[in-house]
């Protein structure tokens, strides 16, 4: 009986020493973290407003911006493990890139997929900014090209279409002229003045603040 109880005094004692021992490093690797996740917050910040100045194009400039940022995360993760002494950990990951790419890139084929679509959006560039866009019934405005998906905005709600998908589907830009044509269907009953219901619909027209003023509105019977 004081043999077991010798043994699990010396068993709990081992963990408490490998808690103490572990638990700076810990510690440690949460600083680094978090001091990695704010340079990269604030260089995302800098470069999008430096970008975004000097390119005149918001789109392609707030997607590199979020691709500096996840770099220097993944810098930041990579420093980490060499400030706590985990330098094989980082040998590792890299020396066995070649064969976890397989497993990786298989397990997150659909985020590789997706990033990838996003850097031939950021640099085809179909729509930028503001533009009315339809892809897989999905229709609003272009709000911002992150690394996975691209942000629209529809009926006061945000949507999130995946990259992927903008580059397989077919893809409506409404803006790509300069111009949002929007057709509408009225109808009216029969024995109804339609030459009146023309001029009430011009005159209706005319009043929008969204209706260009440079070019006739077309009526069609």
């Amino acid at each position: 009986m004081e043999e077991f109880l010798h043994d699990i005094a010396q068993h709990v004692e081992g963990y408490y020493q490998t808690i103490v021992d572990i638990t700076p490093k810990l510690l440690l690797a949460v600083v680094v973290v978090l001091i990695s996740w704010f340079i990269a917050s604030r260089a995302r910040g800098f470069a999008d407003q430096r970008l975004k100045r000097k390119m005149h194009d918001p789109l392609l400039a707030t997607f590199i911006a979020n691709l500096i940022k996840a770099i220097l995360i993944v810098i930041g993760f990579l420093f980490m493990f060499r400030v706590i002494g985990l330098t094989g950990v980082a040998q590792s990951i890299l020396a066995g890139a070649g064969i976890s790419a397989f497993i990786i890139g298989f397990a997150l084929k659909d985020i590789g997929e997706n990033f990838l679509a996003g850097i031939l959006l950021a640099f085809k560039r179909p729509f930028s900014v503001g533009d009315i866009i339809e892809s897989n019934g999905v229709k609003g405005k272009v709000v911002a090209l992150n690394l996975r998906d691209t942000q629209i905005k529809s009926d006061s709600k945000n949507i999130y279409i995946p990259n992927a998908l903008l580059i397989k589907n077919t893809l409506v830009n409404f803006n790509s002229g300069g111009f949002l044509l929007q057709d509408f269907t009225i109808g009216l009953e029969y024995g109804s003045d339609y030459k009146k219901a023309l001029a009430l619909i011009t005159a209706m027209s005319w009043k929008l603040i969204m209706i260009l003023k440079i070019r006739d509105i077309q009526i069609l019977l």
